[in-house]
């Protein structure tokens, strides 16, 4: 999922969506942005959303006018599974985590947002119910488009509908890699599997995994404790194989973590 990694919320001069305290009282599922009497001074980088980035003027302007704005807890459920599909919705700040829950109650994390992501588009495009739950890993900002605004730009914007098909086709090969990676019997190879499915490049050509999950999310994410999580992780750092930073981890030796992988 394309994602920018920074705050899209900010005072900027030009292609900006304007937030105040009385649109933030329109949220009935959100919490408010402040007291609806006192203007709040917060503006969106529209074309710093990646899936907006290369609209018209003409759409730019449609989307600003029906952007709404929601603010939401650490903990918070953003989207419960079984509501309405009506609106696609974008992080702005934060961190979010997609959820299913088991028949035996346990939650099951599927996959992490960050700022610049959207999420909901198969309900979306359906029009069907969310299939899915999206929970605050800490205070976010989230943006919501109707559906009808964006069933427009899916079918008359070019760029949104180049983005949206890329997008779908890399969920697929993503899911159902994660399913392969939840049939592996070992665990320690699944979490070998799981990191290798994270990370990324970056200039350099370093590998690392950015805003990493805690070790509970990780546990809950592929079917082990945390207790394991946290084990096999430190027998990586103290081979030397994997770097750990503020949420984040550097992978010093990929070969070595590629090879831990493929068994």
């Amino acid at each position: 999922m394309t994602s920018s990694k920074k705050s899209l919320a900010a005072a900027v001069p030009d292609d900006t969506a304007a937030v105040g305290g009385a649109l933030a009282a329109q949220a009935a599922e959100g919490r408010q942005l402040g007291d609806p009497n006192e203007p709040v001074n917060i503006q969106i980088h529209l074309r710093k959303i990646p899936l907006l980035a290369d609209l018209s003027e003409e759409d730019m302007a449609k989307v600003r006018a029906d952007l709404r704005i929601r603010q939401y807890n650490k903990r918070d459920v953003v989207l419960q599974k079984g509501a309405a599909g009506d609106a696609l919705l974008f992080l702005l700040t934060g961190q979010l985590q997609v959820i299913d829950v088991t028949e035996d109650g346990r939650a099951i994390g599927l996959r992490m947002l960050a700022p610049g992501d959207f999420f909901g588009e198969i309900a979306v495009i359906n029009g069907s119910m969310r299939s899915a739950s999206v929970v605050a890993l800490s205070p976010v900002l989230v943006a919501l488009l109707p559906r009808a605004t964006a069933l427009h730009l899916f079918s008359h914007s070019p760029s949104v509908a180049n983005q949206m098909l890329r997008f779908l086709a890399a969920k697929v090969q993503r899911d159902s890699e994660f399913r392969a990676l939840l049939s592996i019997h070992n665990t320690s190879k699944r979490i070998y599997t799981f990191l290798e499915l994270l990370k990324e490049k970056k200039e350099g050509e370093e590998e690392v995994v950015e805003n990493l999950p805690t070790h509970q999310d990780i546990a809950n994410m592929i079917n082990t404790s945390r207790e394991t999580v946290t084990r096999t992780l430190l027998t990586l750092v103290q081979q030397g194989i994997i770097k750990k930073g503020t949420h984040r981890l550097i992978i010093i030796k990929p070969d070595a973590l590629q090879k831990l992988a493929q068994g």
